[in-house]
């Protein structure tokens, strides 16, 4: 799944977005609400809230390597490392 901002764009693994535990982990993890979780526990992406991003990489040390990626849209596509 992934949501564009002005921005940054968020892309999440598939898998990652379906797994629940994953899901309450990025949900508490972001200070500025861009996860959250669907009534059934799987993740979803506010977008309203994707340029908020302060890319502070909790989202990717709170998940495996690869499961999200944060996009720099501004600075030609580079991915947040």
């Amino acid at each position: 799944m992934r949501a564009d901002g002005m921005f940054i764009a968020v892309d999440v693994d598939d898998a990652a977005a379906a797994d629940t535990d994953l899901a309450r982990r990025l949900t508490e993890a972001c200070p500025v609400d861009i996860y959250a979780q669907a009534d059934d526990g799987t993740l979803e992406l506010v977008e309203r809230n994707l340029d908020e991003c302060v890319l502070c990489r909790l989202c990717l040390d709170a998940t495996p390597d690869g499961a999200v990626q944060v996009i720099k849209l501004y600075d030609h596509d580079a991915v947040l490392a």
